[in-house]
């Protein structure tokens, strides 16, 4: 066990750099929603994604709370007995009836210790890299007890906000201004530390760090070289329709189910996300081809080198990105032709998105028929194609299409 002198210096340490830490861009969260309820708040995210800033964002509401960031090579053996020791450091200081938990799917079995601190009547809010450890547990053991975030990089919006753009603001500089400054979210991404420095070493460590710490360190990889041969890959392809027995062919897997664990366990550290396509058979939809999409455009094109003829694929992982923001269960849609996403709400399908770089007389043909399909497919009267500069209002029998920039759209709230 950890001894409580050590703990004692350990908070100590960390509260205060905790406290020294700029607060940051106020991300886009309903703070008083999670501040009001007494359940447990969680985020989810990449690391690096701006998890730890957001905990101090949301300990600014507080007169006095504790602190401890798990992610600590002084806390290597920290395990679930320590727990008792660590409240009695913290009571020994203060009282507080908020804790704040970084990182805390470094601690087995850390969610008995959560479920006693909100029988015991403390507000949680914890953070955790790891999707599904941090889904499983909560699941498990805090059912109904906890409200969580995933955390993204940061939107367009709040992108504009760190470089001082009112995007607001009426004109054509400023128009001028956010178009630049689109470019350069496009290909640069939103991880804060990148935004604020303008440094791609930033997002090359980000991405080491969470392979080497996250994923071949934690799930026991021995095949480094087909690992990262396999990621660079998936980053290469973002946006085109996979499966895991072509792959196994392509990249000379031995199996089918190492390719398919290997991308499981990017998608847990949130380096790559999964789209299924849609179909009214779960079964089906879970067998069928599917799609990847990379967390971050910087991140993508860090370790892809990036082309011209890659804008569409990059302004198809933008759209992606934001629509998880907003909470979206998207798929994508397949028949006779193809449309990016849909947008299903409880048991609907309740909107068809079409991305492409340009709308012009050499793909105007197929973007509308594919989405035009898929609103024939779910009765819908109301279409949108995003793209990177054509406005238009497109009448189709009964049917309504908006051609929207996308930039537009990400500002939207």
């Amino acid at each position: 066990m950890i001894s409580l002198a050590v703990l004692e210096d350990i908070i100590e340490d960390q509260l205060a750099r905790f406290r020294a830490k700029e607060t940051g861009i106020p991300r886009e969260i309903d703070f008083q929603k999670y501040i009001k309820t007494k359940q447990i708040t969680a985020i989810a995210g990449i690391r690096r994604g701006g998890k730890s800033t957001l905990l101090l964002q949301f300990s600014k509401k507080y007169r006095s709370f504790y602190y401890i960031n798990f992610d600590d090579e002084r806390l290597i053996d920290f395990t679930v007995k320590d727990f008792d020791n660590l409240m009695l450091a913290f009571q020994k200081k203060y009282e507080a009836k908020a804790i704040f938990l970084d990182e805390i799917q470094n601690i087995d079995k850390w969610e008995r210790f959560a479920r006693r601190l909100y029988e015991e009547g403390y507000k949680i809010f914890l953070t955790g890299s790891n999707a599904k450890l941090l889904s499983s547990e909560l699941a498990t053991h805090l059912t109904g007890r906890y409200f969580k975030i995933e955390l993204y990089p940061f939107s367009f919006r709040e992108f504009l906000t760190a470089k001082s753009i009112d995007y607001q603001k009426k004109g054509s500089e400023t128009r001028a201004a956010v178009l630049r400054e689109f470019d350069a979210y496009e290909a640069g991404g939103g991880f804060p530390e990148y935004v604020k420095y303008d440094d791609p070493e930033f997002v090359q460590r980000i991405y080491e760090d969470v392979l080497y710490r996250d994923l071949l360190t934690r799930f026991g990889i021995r095949d480094v070289k087909a690992f990262k041969h396999l990621a660079k890959f998936l980053f290469s392809n973002i946006s085109k329709e996979i499966s895991y027995n072509g792959l196994k062919n392509t990249l000379g897997f031995k199996s089918v189910m190492s390719v398919k664990n290997y991308i499981e366990y990017m998608e847990q550290s949130y380096l790559v996300i999964e789209l299924y396509k849609y179909d009214f058979s779960l079964k089906k939809q879970l067998v069928s081809g599917r799609k990847i999409y990379a967390i971050d455009n910087g991140m993508r094109n860090t370790i892809a080198y990036f082309t011209s003829q890659d804008e569409g694929r990059l302004l198809e992982n933008l759209v992606f990105l934001e629509l998880k923001r907003r909470g979206r269960e998207i798929y994508y849609f397949k028949n006779k032709r193809e449309c990016d996403f849909i947008v299903r709400e409880k048991s609907a399908i309740t909107e068809a998105i079409q991305v492409t770089a340009h709308f012009n007389i050499n793909n105007r043909e197929r973007e509308v028929d594919g989405l035009l399909e898929a609103m024939d497919a779910f009765a819908l009267k109301k279409g949108l194609i995003l793209t990177q500069d054509a406005e238009d209002l497109l009448k189709i029998d009964s049917k309504n299409i908006i051609v929207k920039p996308i930039y537009k759209w990400l500002l939207e709230k």
